[in-house]
């Protein structure tokens, strides 16, 4: 379904119990050591030039949810996100009280001024990821319109038949209005530490730290310092997309023997499965095989005739799911 289950990598564990004892209140804007780490990560994966802020978050779900609301965001305010996507994008812009537009397009968006637009490449649950191009488009148009622009980019590091590219990589080294998110819990199997992070527009970024400190919203000393460890290991994060490199290679050719079609999936962590049916009817022929998968409409009413199948799941399990797609 998602959840990552291969071990914490121990380079990991080994800061995170070194920094165990740590009795003070933590930074809310991190650590220098955290902030240097996260600056050296996003300016060599993500392109980006100097100018950039940044800030770790409790993980990238929280911050997403409410993102709208700590910027000022609320009735009357329009959100937008793609018609298929990650379901805390409407959640949050629901929590502040905005209106939510489902877009793939800024011709779909029409003449409506729209105050926070969401992108997500790599794409959850397609795995679609958009080109730089595109993305240059996006920002511009945003820019002529006052409109916030965030990349929700945590599978950045897991492209497989295309290359992601970070929005901030677009911005020429100016950052205005547009922020990426990022996460550790796939690159890195620490969805259990909940550590994230946002980097991009300075003012942006100072309003978030702003409001965060006053909300609580710290993330925790020890997991700071295994922040530090994880952005500064990339052994470890080529260990792992070897890992599910492999299981990709083993379940879609499976599927598609089965009679299903893939779309997209270029990146990430999930086949964008369908053979043009009903979804429920889609996930009940899996649960008939004893294999768990996310049916489409999770993401969207456009989603109504596909499922999400994730490769976070173990050699022996992806394996056994291979077989008994074979019959």
């Amino acid at each position: 379904m998602g959840t990552p289950v291969d071990p914490v990598p121990p380079v990991i564990r080994s800061a995170l119990a070194a920094a165990a004892d740590s009795p003070g209140y933590p930074q809310t804007a991190g650590t220098p050591d955290l902030r240097a780490a996260i600056t050296a990560w996003v300016t060599a994966a993500c392109e980006a030039a100097p100018g950039f802020a940044v800030l770790p978050t409790i993980g990238s779900k929280e911050l997403i949810s409410w993102l709208p609301t700590l910027l000022g965001i609320g009735p009357g305010d329009t959100v937008a996100i793609p018609t298929v996507c990650y379901p805390t994008y409407e959640v949050g812009a629901r929590l502040a009280g905005a209106t939510v537009v489902r877009a793939d397009s800024l011709t779909a968006l029409g003449p409506a001024p729209v105050k926070l637009l969401w992108l997500n490449s790599p794409g959850n649950p397609t795995g679609r990821v958009l080109p730089a191009a595109h993305l240059r488009k996006v920002v511009a148009w945003a820019r002529e319109r006052g409109t916030i622009v965030v990349n929700d980019e945590c599978y950045l590091p897991l492209g497989w038949e295309a290359a992601p590219v970070s929005v901030l990589s677009v911005c020429d080294g100016t950052y205005d209005g547009v922020l990426a998110v990022h996460s550790l819990s796939k690159r890195s199997n620490l969805a259990g530490y909940r550590a994230g992070f946002v980097s991009g527009d300075p003012a942006l970024v100072a309003e978030l730290l702003a409001v965060r400190k006053h909300a609580g919203m710290m993330l925790p000393a020890p997991v700071q310092a295994a922040m530090v460890a994880a952005l500064g290991d990339e052994s470890h994060v080529d260990g792992q997309r070897s890992r599910y490199r492999a299981r990709r290679a083993l379940l879609r050719p499976a599927l598609e023997k089965a009679g299903f079609t893939i779309e997209h999936s270029e990146a990430g962590l999930y086949l964008w499965a369908t053979r043009d049916e009903d979804c429920w009817s889609t996930v009940d022929w899996f649960a008939g095989l004893g294999i768990v998968v996310a049916p489409g409409t999770f993401y969207g009413p456009a989603g109504a005739r596909h499922v999400r199948i994730a490769l976070t799941a173990t050699d022996e399990r992806v394996e056994s799911a291979a077989r008994r797609l074979a019959g």
